[in-house]
């Protein structure tokens, strides 16, 4: 029963982390896509690998705090991982159907607590708390820089030239620029929705968890990326090239601030945070608000769902002898 686990377990994680790759590529790649600056065959062939070197290079501190920072104070039972790793996998896989961005963080992290809760696991609520405030200030300061980014640009093109009709060079060197390194913090902000589980149980080290994680963000992101890379870019902001450059560039550096301090939180409520800024900066009329109004909604079922489910799941488990 522990070898059949242990592969199930290995299946469902890369399957999920296929699904993250998929869930995440208008995060990474809208703006530069819904600008004109690159075509959506070519976006999503340069994210894959950027995906997976952000995973493989730099998701080590993030690993280790899902890894050994929300459950109990050693491994985990296998059974108790593959019941988390089904969940936020069920989860993200539906908003992915519906092409509804989410958070597959808050998803994982609240399938991890409800899963923990039903095994009688204790759960490290200050890890968590402060989870919860983590995500509570990322869109905040992705608005924040959004806006000043936006009005800078603003500022900075009123005093030289009139751009033309066409996409100067410079703005698809960064449009494509700011997608990649969004991309790359993909990588290291989101594999551990998947791999951690690998560092949890003891299965593998931090290095090949995030490894084979990375491999399946690449995977999602070829597979099954275009209709999230589409919703993102054109249903939520109306965009011009100074605005999507500054919404990926502000959602780039909240995401890689956090990654560096072993932290991680929703590249998705970054960027929106990071749009409606940019928008707010041009006049409300820019924000498609009741697009934005479908995503919140998506946000606030997410840690909900993730965490029934995962109390659901774990039980069953439990029931079958599987923990």
């Amino acid at each position: 029963m522990t070898e059949l686990s242990a592969y199930l377990l290995v299946a469902a994680a890369f399957a999920f982390a296929v699904s993250i790759g998929a869930h995440y590529t208008g995060a990474c790649m809208g703006m530069p896509y819904a600008a004109g600056a690159i075509r959506a065959p070519r976006a999503l062939l340069f994210m894959a690998p950027l995906a997976l070197l952000g995973a493989a290079l730099a998701s080590e501190g993030v690993e280790a705090t899902v890894g050994h920072g929300i459950l109990g104070s050693g491994p985990v039972a296998l059974g108790l991982a593959l019941a988390i790793v089904l969940s936020s996998l069920a989860l993200t896989s539906a908003y992915n159907f519906l092409t509804v961005p989410t958070s597959t963080i808050q998803i994982f992290v609240f399938s991890t607590v409800g899963a923990g809760l039903a095994a009688g696991i204790p759960v490290h609520w200050g890890t968590v708390e402060t989870l919860l405030v983590l995500w509570a200030v990322a869109p905040f300061a992705a608005f924040g820089l959004g806006y000043l980014f936006v009005r800078g640009s603003d500022r900075w093109r009123r005093a030289g030239s009139t751009p033309g009709p066409s996409l100067p060079s410079t703005a698809v060197v960064g449009l494509v620029g700011v997608g990649l390194a969004a991309s790359f913090a993909m990588g290291a902000n989101d594999v551990s929705n998947a791999s951690g589980a690998f560092v949890m149980t003891g299965l593998f080290g931090l290095v090949v968890s995030a490894t084979i994680g990375g491999l399946g963000l690449a995977v999602g992101v070829l597979t099954w990326g275009r209709p999230l890379l589409r919703r993102v870019a054109f249903d939520l902001v109306r965009l011009d090239p100074p605005m999507a450059i500054a919404s990926q560039l502000a959602q780039a550096a909240v995401i890689l601030v956090y990654v560096v301090f072993g932290y991680f939180t929703s590249i998705n409520q970054a960027l929106v945070g990071s749009m409606i800024g940019a928008g707010v900066a041009r006049g409300q009329k820019t924000v498609l608000w009741k697009a934005i109004r479908g995503v919140l909604t998506g946000w606030a079922l997410g840690p909900l769902s993730g965490a029934a489910l995962g109390f659901a799941l774990a039980s069953a488990f439990g029931s079958l002898h599987w923990l």
